[in-house]
């Protein structure tokens, strides 16, 4: 799916699906990533140990295969949503944000590049463009990308409706690792304090028609928070479902090997 056609179905209140990479290399698993199953990938740059060019690389194969591709970034920082759209990417994923000026340039960068210096400035803060001309370039080249914020702790989540008013954010993001953790919980996902914190950043973020990613590592647990109203769907990952897959599998062939034996014992 286009990024422009994710961003028209969210905000009509759709839904989209995708997954995280950050395991396998190169570019040949594109082959098998399905924009009939998928509708969007993430590179992962946060925690995946990728270079510059092999992320430029892989968003090409992405987009070869159908697929929107956004790259989570490392840091909440400017600079590397730039690096991001330098590779091409569709979108950006900015993590563990807890400050509403960071947003807004991360947000802003997101749609102005490859503006900077004052006249990045004197758009963030008057919206002033150089021209008429510049700001109808700067839409038709970056109109079409996404941006989502990372809201990965109790902090970012008191702080929330102000936070998503600060620049133009196509979606927000939930590590439940990350938020579990501020909240004194590590991993404790059925907790009632968890869940009513996730369940107020869908309410709050959806209050602005901005849809709601919370990473899903089984489908049960995707399955839940899209009761609870995330649209963004995201599940599980390369190496999440490489592992899932190789596991179940085996598991069922060793089982129905047994039962063949001790049927064939009876």
């Amino acid at each position: 799916m286009k990024p422009q056609d994710i961003k028209n179905k969210l905000q009509k209140g759709g839904q989209v699906f995708g997954t995280m990479i950050n395991f396998i290399e190169g570019v040949r698993w594109a082959q098998a990533f399905s924009s009939k199953a998928l509708d969007y990938v993430i590179i992962d740059a946060e925690h995946g140990s990728y270079s510059r060019g092999e992320i430029a690389r892989m968003v090409s194969a992405g987009q070869g295969a159908g697929l929107t591709v956004i790259v989570r970034v490392a840091d909440p920082d400017p600079t590397l949503v730039a690096i991001a759209l330098d590779a091409k990417a569709d979108g950006v994923l900015v993590p563990y944000c807890e400050d509403a000026e960071t947003i807004q340039r991360c947000a802003w960068k997101t749609y102005l590049h490859p503006l900077k210096g004052k006249a990045f400035e004197d758009v963030l803060k008057s919206g002033k463009f150089p021209s008429e001309k510049t700001k109808e370039y700067l839409n038709k080249k970056n109109g079409h990308k996404i941006f989502i914020a990372g809201i990965e702790s109790i902090t970012a989540v008191n702080d929330l409706d102000n936070l998503i008013q600060k620049g133009p954010v196509d979606g927000v993001f939930v590590g439940p690792n990350d938020l579990s953790t501020s909240m004194g919980i590590p991993d404790e996902l059925e907790n009632d304090d968890y869940i009513e914190a996730l369940t107020k950043i869908i309410n709050i973020s959806e209050s602005h028609n901005i849809p709601v990613m919370v990473h899903g590592f089984t489908p049960e647990r995707t399955l839940k928070t899209m009761e609870l109203g995330a649209r963004f769907v995201l599940h599980s990952s390369d190496g999440g479902m490489i592992t899932q897959s190789i596991e179940r599998e085996f598991n069922s062939i060793r089982q129905e090997k047994i039962e063949d034996s001790e049927s064939e014992a009876i």
